[in-house]
This record gives C-alpha cells, sequence and structure tokens, in this order.
C-alpha cells in the first residue's frame, strides 16, 4: 500500500482561510479615521521608500525639490482630518482626537518649510505619527 498525502490538512487550512474571510469587512465598511491612519502608513512607507531611494540615486535628487506632491499630499491629509475629525467632535463631542490630529497637520505643514537636509522627511513623519494617533484617538472615542 502506498503512503498518499490526504486531503484533509489542505481543506482544513481552506476552511479556516473561508472562516476568516466571512469575518473580514469589505473596504467600503471601514470607517473615515480607519481610512486615514491607512493613508498615514501609506504616507510613512512612502517617506521611507523615497529617502532611501532618492539617497542611492544621486542624479533624481532634482524630484526632491518639487514641493507640489507634498503640498497636495497635506492639503488630502487636511481633508481627511477637518471630515473625520470634526465628525467625531461633533459625534462623541471629546476635542483631544482634534486637538492632537491638529497638531500633527501643523508639524507636517511645517516640515514644508523646512530645508531638504533629511530634518524635513523626520518632522513630516513625526507629524504623519500625530495624525494617526489622532485618528485613533478618534475612532476609541466613536465606540
Amino acid at each position: 500500500m502506498t503512503d498518499v498525502a490526504s486531503p484533509a490538512p489542505a481543506l482544513t487550512r481552506l476552511g479556516a482561510v473561508l472562516r476568516a474571510a466571512r469575518g473580514s469587512r469589505p473596504l467600503t465598511s471601514l470607517s473615515g479615521d480607519q481610512l486615514a491612519m491607512g493613508l498615514s502608513g501609506l504616507c510613512l512607507v512612502h517617506c521611507l521608500a523615497s529617502t532611501i531611494f532618492f539617497a542611492s540615486i544621486a542624479s533624481v535628487s532634482g524630484v526632491l525639490e518639487n514641493h507640489l506632491f507634498h503640498e497636495i499630499g497635506l492639503v488630502v491629509a487636511i481633508g481627511f482630518a477637518l471630515v473625520t475629525l470634526v465628525a467625531g467632535v461633533l459625534s462623541h463631542g471629546y476635542m483631544m482626537p482634534f486637538a492632537v490630529g491638529s497638531f500633527g497637520l501643523g508639524m507636517m505643514a511645517g516640515a514644508l518649510s523646512r530645508p531638504h537636509d533629511g530634518s524635513e522627511i523626520v518632522a513630516t513623519m513625526i507629524g504623519v505619527a500625530i495624525v494617526a494617533l489622532g485618528h485613533d484617538l478618534n475612532r476609541r472615542a466613536a465606540h
């Protein structure tokens, strides 16, 4: 008699994946704060990846001088913050998430005026993390 692998372990794993998928929520059911926190994470990845990329390729350093991309990103961040954090204040009445998020946005805006010596990246990343904290506080206050 030959030993043939049983399909039972594979079916068990497939069943676990299907049960986990049933418990997950579609992207459309995420709150504005959760989407904003996700965008904050993408911003941090962008900051780190572009720093490493541009540091390794000196010939494209002129791209870093273009503020338009970062100014548009700041406008989008302010838009998300206004919609979600103000709605949170109106919903649960706590000002702390709004204050924390506003402070982070201020750090991000201030980072745009810094020279391109690496300090603007650090200031932006700290500001983004503080904005994400404000959105997390807002999400927690709503529940």
